[in-house]
């Protein structure tokens, strides 16, 4: 990683380069997701079966595609108690931060007889995916299941990939009997979020699709959206740190790795006022680096993805950082509370020196499904409203409407709809002879 100066042009050259990340210069693999959705709408349960042989190398039929109950349980007994321990802890953390969003459905009765209100209900299929393959993370199915428990979804329906034997890591199906799924299958990729959408003969059909995954996922959740909702169209990690001269290099240093041995697209950024703390960073980067077990993936994030900027003040630094709208924030700084004030965009941020970004990964409650690829200037975090529907209540009496047909007859009219006129006019004998 280079140390280089906050300017326009570097600030270019950063939006560029992480632009590349982004699912819409995908177009070979957006081809054969669409065949794969097209395939799974059309013959159901017997493309998601070819597809397993094609891609898990599992046989799965009717009979094993449905991951039981009992499958669940033995994996919370399979599991070392201490990791059980730690699961539970961390979904009573996460529940009881998602609680704290929860709305409640109002209605307002006005003296002219009129009553306007909001109804909260929620959804009533969530589909969560959650990825196989490698790595298990029990951690991203708390995040996406438990906001969907406290919204009061009735079904939260688990898809993640089976291995070779037809075996799914135990931490997920433990995590997955924790966290409160309501009904698991083994079926994974693209596959899976088509089956989601459109359902099959085994699986029905859902009314969200949430939970991270690799490009094919990425990109089948991006195309079936509109026909059901969806979290987000998630991108590769992303971290970035505000520091100024009061910041830990060290700390500095291990957080910007906590992100980047994600994937060899994961970015990390440090933002900081002070030249030497840039300088004892990229020191402390390098002397960790030949240390950690996924060093190879994380050179490869750092050599592309990676950046050092020196700022010539911090409303330079601030104002890169809000341009950036990073998913992660770590803001260490003198007083990083007055410093968050005059940020706008982040997925999520992370103040002072003993807020390491994992614990928003893991343990500490706010959820970790957030936006990336610069969509925090508009995107949220995945929260309970996600899963909620909201209605708009309307009732008016005699009286209220009469006060109004005229305004709502001459805007009808001015808009061309004559009907609509027509509609509230009949009431009142007005309509048109």
């Amino acid at each position: 990683m280079n140390i280089i100066s906050l300017n326009e042009e570097n600030k270019n050259v950063l939006r560029e380069t992480l632009a590349k990340r982004s699912t819409s210069g995908f177009k070979d693999i957006e081809d054969k997701v669409a065949a794969i959705i097209a395939n799974v709408r059309e013959n159901g349960d017997k493309a998601l079966f070819e597809y397993s042989a094609q891609f898990d190398h599992f046989d799965l039929n009717s009979e094993n595609i449905r991951i039981t109950d009992e499958e669940m349980q033995a994996a919370v007994d399979e599991c070392d108690p201490e990791f059980i321990g730690v699961l539970k802890r961390a979904a009573e953390n996460i529940r009881e931060f998602h609680e704290k969003q929860r709305r409640q459905s109002w209605m307002e009765p006005k003296s002219d007889g009129s009553i306007l209100g909001i109804r909260f209900t929620p959804i009533e299929i969530a589909g969560v995916y959650v990825p196989g393959g490698k790595a298990a993370y029990p951690s991203s199915l708390l995040m996406n299941v438990i906001p969907a428990k406290v919204a009061g979804v009735e079904r939260i329906i688990m898809f993640t990939p089976p291995g070779q034997d037809g075996h799914v890591s135990p931490a997920t199906l433990a995590a997955a009997k924790i966290a409160g799924v309501t009904e698991a299958y083994r079926v994974g990729g693209a596959q899976a979020i088509a089956a989601m959408a459109y359902g099959t003969e085994s699986i029905p059909r859902v009314h969200k699709i949430c939970g991270p995954g690799n490009i094919f996922v990425a990109m089948a959740k991006k195309a079936v959206y509109g026909q059901v909702s969806i979290d987000s169209v998630a991108g590769p990690s992303e971290i970035l740190v505000l520091a100024d001269e009061t910041a830990n290099p060290r700390f500095v240093a291990a957080d910007l790795l906590s992100q980047a041995e994600h994937d060899e697209m994961a970015s990390a950024i440090l933002v900081t006022t002070s030249q030497k703390l840039a300088e004892d960073v990229k020191k402390e980067i390098e002397g960790f680096v030949p240390k950690l077990e996924r060093k190879e993936i994380i050179q490869k994030s750092l050599d592309n993805y990676g950046f050092l900027f020196v700022a010539e003040d911090m409303d330079s630094a601030i104002l890169a950082v809000n341009d950036i709208a990073s998913e992660h924030l770590e803001i260490m700084t003198k007083d990083p509370y007055e410093t968050m004030t005059k940020v706008r965009n982040a997925g999520a941020m992370f103040l002072g020196t003993y807020s390491s970004e994992p614990l928003g990964d893991y343990f500490a409650g706010p959820n970790h499904i957030l936006p990336t690829n610069g969509t925090a200037k508009f995107f949220s975090p995945l929260n309970v409203d996600d899963f909620m529907k909201k209605t708009s209540i309307i009732s008016y009496s005699e009286d209220a409407l009469r006060r109004d047909c005229d305004d709502i007859i001459y805007f009808a009219n001015k808009e061309g709809l004559t009907a609509h006129a027509n509609s509230v006019a009949v009431r009142f004998g007005k309509e048109k002879k």
